[in-house]
Order: structure tokens, then sequence, then C-alpha cells
């Protein structure tokens, strides 16, 4: 038996309860930045131009995702993949919805772990930058022992916490009171680092140079739209962090946030493999990010169910064993969310 508990919306849960989990998904979240949201409305989605919005190139075709019932119907389809559990990251800037995500839990079965701090410097509110560290330390501490978001819903993991390249201040003293945060309570913290390959490693550095943090309870988003090259992986696995790829189901090669070619499912899984064969496979956990609706099978999009019904068989054919799989699924997902 696992000591400790794994807290979702609708209360704690033993460890071994968790089942199979997506480690970084959006449920209820408006991804348009709050300096564009007045007066935005999303290009019409037809079946004419869904391709084309989910490859990127058209403007205006980040459709927030705020529909309850929506969510709802999507979440049973992805527990009918095999699906049992999603970490929700939506968090101040992104409009957090406890109570919706509570409903939804409630409404499936689906275990639903809540995210907590802030993201992004454009996304924040402009008065944080009045705020110091020790504020943002407590605010976060609160909101996973108390309740988030005006609610006593309680936060089972920090993050996502969002930096950029060039980091900025006010995201470094929000990371700071991640870090402290993360000593006072024991939740895990995930970051969304910046576009920039060293990122992410600045951000691990940051962990290990604080008297306060854990790297090894650390879980760095996006390293399949950051990292392409296996020493930068390597090193970054070495400093014992949990490292994310949960950009599955994007198999486009356009990114229109960077000049970059971004990986498809096959290369996911073969840079996945090469840190497995080197050792590091209690170090990697997958997900979708999907923030945006038209993303979801309600719009034509591969939903969360994709890795459950197209990856897990793809890493079987692959010769992945049970084990490995259940370790990147279950395990890991377990170990992470636990709170001691």
């Amino acid at each position: 038996m696992t000591s400790g508990h794994i807290q979702t919306v609708t209360g704690p849960i033993a460890p071994e309860a968790l089942g199979p989990t997506l480690m970084h998904e959006h449920l209820l979240c408006n991804i348009v930045p709050p300096a564009a949201r007045d007066g935005f409305t999303p290009v019409p989605l037809t079946m004419e131009n869904a391709f084309d919005l989910n490859y990127g190139r058209v403007k205006g075709g980040k459709f927030p995702m705020q529909d309850i019932d929506v969510s709802t119907q999507e979440v049973r389809w992805m527990m009918q993949d095999g699906g049992a559990a999603i970490v929700e990251l939506t968090i101040g800037g992104l409009v957090p919805d406890p109570e919706g995500l509570k409903r939804i839990a409630e409404d499936t079965g689906c275990q639903i772990v809540m995210g907590c701090g802030h993201y992004v410097e454009e996304y924040q509110d402009p008065a944080n930058h009045d705020r110091d560290i020790d504020s943002f330390a407590e605010e976060i501490v609160a909101q996973v022992t108390t309740g988030a978001w005006g609610t006593d819903i309680r936060a089972g993991i920090i993050g996502e916490i969002g930096c950029q390249t060039p980091w900025t201040p006010l995201e470094r003293k929000v990371m700071k009171g991640a870090v402290i945060a993360q000593q006072a309570t024991g939740a895990s913290v995930n970051v969304h680092p910046g576009r920039e390959q060293d990122q992410p490693m600045e951000v691990a550095q940051f962990f290990i140079d604080s008297d306060e943090g854990d790297v090894t309870r650390l879980v760095l988003s996006h390293i399949d739209r950051t990292i392409f090259d296996d020493d930068r992986l390597c090193a970054l696995a070495d400093t014992g962090c949990v490292l994310e790829w949960d950009l599955f189901g994007q198999e486009n090669t356009f990114y229109p946030l960077n000049d970059i070619d971004m990986p498809n499912d096959g290369k996911r899984l073969r840079d996945i493999r090469m840190l497995i064969d080197r050792g590091h496979l209690d170090q990697i956990v997958i997900s979708h990010d999907i923030c945006y609706s038209n993303r979801l099978q309600t719009y034509g999009g591969h939903g969360f169910g994709h890795i459950f019904r197209n990856v897990v068989p793809l890493m079987k054919e692959r010769g992945w064993t049970q084990a490995e799989i259940d370790a990147v699924l279950i395990h890991n997902p377990r170990r992470v969310l636990t709170i001691q």
C-alpha cells in the first residue's frame, strides 16, 4: 500500500484507487488571452474547415471549452476507451471552474484532479504585479488545503504554473511561491515551460537550487514542443524531474507559436523509448493537453480517448510491455499525485 492520498475534486482517494490517467488536460477552460476576450467570436467550425482550424493556420480557431454537457460526454467517451482519471490544469487566467469539474466527476465517475496557481503573465490579473512571493505561496497552499477559486474544492496538484522565454519577474515570483507551497503541502508541481529548448532545464535548476524545492516532484509539460535532441532530453531526465509528453493527437508539423517541426505520435513514442531504455521509465507521463473545443470528438477532433484508443495499441505494436504501459499511465501518475 502507498501512504498518503490523492486529492480529487470529489474528495481524497487512496493512491491504489487511481486508474489509467491523463496527466495534462483541460475540461472547462478559456484559452483566449484576456485582452482579446471582449468581442471574441470564433471562426464557425464546419466539416470544410475543421482540418485547417486544427492545423493551426486559421486565426480565431481556438474555441473556448466552457460547455459542461459537452465535456461530460467527452469524459464518458474517454472512459469507454479505457481511461479513468484526468488531471485538469485550468488555473488562474484560464477561467477555472471547480464546481463544473465536480459536476463532471459526479456525473461520470471520472477521477478528476484539479490544478491551482497562475498561468503565464499575459493571462494574469495585472494586480499580481504588486504581490510578493509569500502571498502567492499562501494562496497556493490554501488552494490545496482548503479550497480553490472561492470554493471548498481542493486542488490536488500545483500548476500548470506558467513561464515563458525570457522568464518574466512576475512568473518567477509565482514559481517561487509554488516551490514554497510544494514543500508546505507535499503536492507536486506541473510547469508550462517557455518555448525554448533550454528553458525546461532552467526550471529544473530553479527547483534544485531552492531550499524548498523537490525536483523529483516537478512535472515539466510540453516536452514534445520544446526539446528536440537526445542530449538535452537525457540531461533533463538526469535531474530526476518528470517529463511530460502531452500533445498526443497533434500529428501536424506546423506549430503556430514557434518555428519548429512538431513531432507526430510515432516520434513521441521513439523519444520516450530512448529514455526508457536509458533507465527513466518512472519519470514519464503522457496526455493530450486539449485546451480548445475543436480537438474534441464532438467537433471532429481526437478527444480525450485518443491515447487509450490509438496510442496504447501503437505502443503494443512497437514492443512495449504491459508493465511499461502501466508505469506511464498508472503507476507514475499515482506517485506524482500522491500527497504525503
